[in-house]
């Protein structure tokens, strides 16, 4: 059969052709790349408004400008590739405006809403007055201490929005959000007349603080009417001297009368460790550097290892709380440093006990040996309330003669208190003998040097000549 014989098929339906594939650049976004750089980091389209704030683009061209920092507005426009490359808009890679932070709650005005005065008009007060401390509470009544006793004032009792208002005056917002988690607060700050330690704290009614007030003049050796044995303590070269009593009693202002007279006399380098820094020191002849647990280290024991490769004469530490930071001590004292410290204790004897009762018994007989090598002195005090509404300081000093430091070797601590009232000689003396130089001098009664001798038998004798 021939072609032309055979039948006519159905003709077939015409093949459609592919789409053509999308332009390039209507892919998924990609970045626009001229000599391996971005062009949408490099080029972009200005906005209408920056068109008529120009006034030198043509309507119909888009304007290139340079980096997002160069709008004015802070906002990324829309990004264009340049129209002789016949690309289609992408989207800007760059950043994006980041959200607004979320706003904290509000706390109240920074200034008392019942009528109270601020803060720094009440610390203020306090200083001109001469009272130690400030005593602030929700639902309380404002205080001061007042030469050892509470003294109320006649302001309202404070509400929670005056006393957040106090606070904003002398913390930061991240500070009171601190207290807020921790509920516990301790810093300081300071007025041009006077530096504050603080301790916030909460309590049972709601949150409360404790500012002790610090005098910025630091009072001398001679001012304080103290031993000259204090004078003498200060001229070793190495050991450990501990200043000790219950709060309140005075260490810290006898420590920097102290640290002073070394200031002014002696060309040492001493270092202090305190938590906060209370008595700010002006080098003299000495070079004095403070360092505040906290704010330049993280820890006791941390800066006083430190301190060992920092060429020190003199370390102070404001408070030996632990074993490790005693280990220390006795290894500065050991290798010598003359390392002065605090403790919470009423007597000199009992200072060496509670050191001692840091450790385990079979651990406290070489550390009784490293007490009597080390130490130098233990001054314990306290403050009794003067005929003249003053307050004057007593002391319980031990001076670690030969004979104290084979008592101590030995765990003698009987003998060593015994011991202590016949060396006046070496400058030592109990604290019956001297709240009697006290009321001897007139500025005690007999019925305080009873209520603050801690042997009031004893000092009952004392008083009626049979001792």
């Amino acid at each position: 059969m021939t072609e032309s014989s055979r039948p006519s098929a159905a003709p077939l339906p015409p093949r459609v052709p592919p789409a053509p594939p999308p332009p390039p650049m209507m892919h998924p976004p990609r970045a626009a790349t001229s000599n391996g750089v971005p062009i949408a980091a490099t080029q972009q389209m200005t906005s209408p408004m920056q068109h008529s704030q120009a006034g030198t683009a043509h309507p119909g061209m888009p304007t290139m400008i340079s980096t997002p920092a160069a709008n004015p507005t802070g906002i990324a426009a829309p990004t264009m590739v340049s129209s002789s490359a016949g690309a289609a808009p992408v989207a800007s890679p760059g950043h994006r405006p980041a959200p607004p932070p979320v706003a904290p709650p509000a706390r109240p005005q920074a200034k008392p809403t019942n009528g109270s005065p601020s803060l720094a008009e009440i610390v203020r007060i306090a200083f001109d007055k001469g009272y130690s401390d400030v005593h602030l509470g929700v639902g309380e009544v404002p205080r001061f201490r007042d030469r050892g006793e509470i003294a109320l004032t006649e302001w309202p009792e404070t509400d929670r929005d005056t006393f957040f208002s106090w606070l904003q005056e002398i913390l930061s917002d991240e500070e009171i959000r601190r207290f807020e988690e921790n509920l516990d607060f301790d810093g300081a700050t300071q007025y041009e007349f006077a530096r504050v330690r603080i301790n916030i704290f909460d309590s049972l009614h709601g949150p409360a603080m404790v500012l002790r007030l610090i005098p910025m003049k630091i009072l001398t050796i001679e001012q304080l009417n103290l031993p000259p044995v204090f004078k003498d303590v200060c001229h070793y070269h190495k050991g450990l001297i501990l200043i000790t009593g219950p709060t309140g009693s005075g260490k810290s202002t006898t420590m920097a009368a102290m640290v002073d007279y070394m200031n002014k006399e002696m060309p040492k380098h001493i270092i202090t460790i305190e938590d906060p820094i209370e008595f700010v020191h002006r080098s003299k002849k000495a070079l004095i550097k403070h360092r505040e647990v906290g704010i330049n280290t993280l820890k006791f024991e941390n800066a006083l290892k430190a301190s060992l490769r920092e060429d020190p004469d003199v370390i102070l530490v404001g408070e030996m709380r632990d074993k490790e930071t005693v280990n220390t001590a006795l290894k500065a004292a050991q290798t010598g440093h003359l390392v002065m410290g605090t403790l919470h204790t009423n007597s000199a004897v009992k200072t060496i006990e509670r050191i001692l009762q840091l450790y385990e018994p079979d651990q406290q007989a070489p550390i009784r040996v490293s007490l009597a090598e080390s130490m130098v002195a233990v001054i314990a005090q306290g403050l009794c309330r003067t005929t003249d509404g003053k307050r004057a300081a007593f002391h319980d000093i031990l001076i670690n003669t030969d004979a104290i430091k084979d008592y101590i070797r030995r765990g003698d601590l009987d003998e060593v208190e015994a011991l202590i009232p016949r060396c006046t000689f070496d400058g030592m003396c109990t604290m019956n003998q001297s709240l009697y130089k006290l009321y001897e001098a007139g500025r005690i009664t007999e019925e305080t040097a009873l209520e603050m001798s801690p042997k009031p038998n004893e000092m009952a004798q004392m008083l009626r000549g049979r001792v």
